[in-house]
């Protein structure tokens, strides 16, 4: 009897409540698409920040200049560094390690022109940096010494194309190599030649010598820092640190979307209890008569207002149910928008939006409370 007086009254009152009903269910769509952004919005600004490629580097504790202006830097033990890279993962479970490689630059002589060379393992290139333009292929293989890279000073300057041949000559040791591709990053690399890291040691007999180990790790800033940390232990002679440009940009960013996110929830919700707070004021005014004729009947005060609570929770539930589903869609275009790919539903946020809209719905139903102190005398004489 409870449940069929609960809808008919929502039957009788149709009108009026779909006003109450839109505003829920506006409420709820975007509470729902933001929520689901804002778990999901690490995810997909880690994969915005890999395309400022790696983030965490090793070197010579005193290190500090850059390879290829530091003329004759203190070298690391290869050996030492891949096997501390093996060893260390991310302690946090949602960070992973997206590329690593050593890097050995000498300066080595084509024909007579000097040209800095970086020995690599070459299959971590184009993972190191995404937004290097390259013209021709990238290098699959490791330690292929018959293919290199060059950038594209290097190609203007030494007159060479893709499928040319390099031949360079060190101190010790002399080699050549098929241009595979030509590289256009805007940046140093421009001027370099990059080769297997195992060619480029012979050419200056540096056997498991390396300058600097460059490692990209996804995550925020405290994974970063956390897996940095963890490496350093392994490699106490070195110097292991974050690069902070990147990493705090990531940290920064992700922490006032998140800001943005909350405040726009807390928002939204206050205006959706206004909205639905209005429609039950004119509401309650509909129902004196219902109520009296209640009470008159017998009916409790605790059981008039029991009524009058579950068919606005109702109207919260079906706002709230609805509203997440097309939050869904919205969160989905939202991630096409911003980050140019999908954001995953979350299924967690569904029960969330729907007990957060009931709550803003009873919020809203205060006035229906009143309805409690009604006389039925008083409705009875039409006062």
């Amino acid at each position: 009897m409870f449940w069929r007086v609960v809808f008919k009254l929502l039957r009788g009152s149709s009108g009026r409540l779909a006003v109450a009903v839109i505003a829920l269910v506006s409420g709820a769509a975007v509470i729902s698409a933001l929520m689901n952004l804002d778990l999901d919005v690490e995810r997909k600004l880690t994969q915005e920040f890999r395309s400022l490629g790696a983030n965490v580097v090793v070197s010579a504790a005193n290190n500090a200049a850059a390879p290829q202006d530091a003329g004759t830097p203190t070298l690391l033990d290869e050996s030492k560094v891949t096997v501390a890279l093996a060893n260390t993962k991310p302690a946090d479970s949602t960070a992973s390690i997206f590329a690593a490689a050593p890097f050995l630059y000498v300066v080595a002589h084509s024909a007579n022109t000097p040209v800095v060379v970086a020995g690599t393992w070459l299959d971590q290139l184009s993972k190191l940096d995404p937004t290097w333009k390259l013209e021709g292929n990238w290098i699959a293989q490791r330690d292929d010494e018959t293919s290199c890279l060059i950038g594209r000073n290097v190609a203007r300057k030494l007159q060479l194309t893709v499928g040319s041949t390099l031949a360079l000559k060190g101190s010790h040791d002399a080699m050549s190599c098929t241009v595979s591709g030509v590289i256009d990053s805007g940046s140093n690399e421009d001027n370099q030649v990059f080769a297997a890291l195992t060619a480029v040691q012979q050419l200056e007999n540096l056997n498991q010598r390396i300058t600097l180990a460059q490692i990209g790790v996804t995550g925020g800033t405290k994974a970063i820092a956390s897996y940095a940390q963890n490496l350093a232990t392994q490699l106490p002679d070195y110097q292991v640190r974050p690069i902070r440009q990147v990493a705090d940009a990531e940290g920064s960013l992700l922490a006032r979307i998140r800001l943005l996110i909350v405040a726009m929830i807390i928002l939204i919700l206050v205006l959706t209890a206004f909205c639905v707070l209005g429609t039950m004021a004119a509401l309650a005014m509909e129902r004196r008569e219902d109520v009296g004729l209640m009470k008159a009947l017998g009916g409790s005060i605790a059981r008039v207002v029991g009524i009058f609570l579950a068919e606005v929770g109702v109207l919260g539930a079906v706002g709230g149910a609805v509203g997440s589903l097309l939050g869904f869609a919205l969160s989905y275009w939202m991630g096409k928008r911003v980050f140019d790919a999908a954001i995953s539903p979350r299924w967690e946020v569904f029960p969330i939006t729907v007990a957060l809209m009931i709550v803003v719905a009873l919020a809203g139903a205060l006035p229906l409370r009143l309805l409690g102190n009604v006389k039925p005398a008083v409705i009875f004489r039409g006062e």
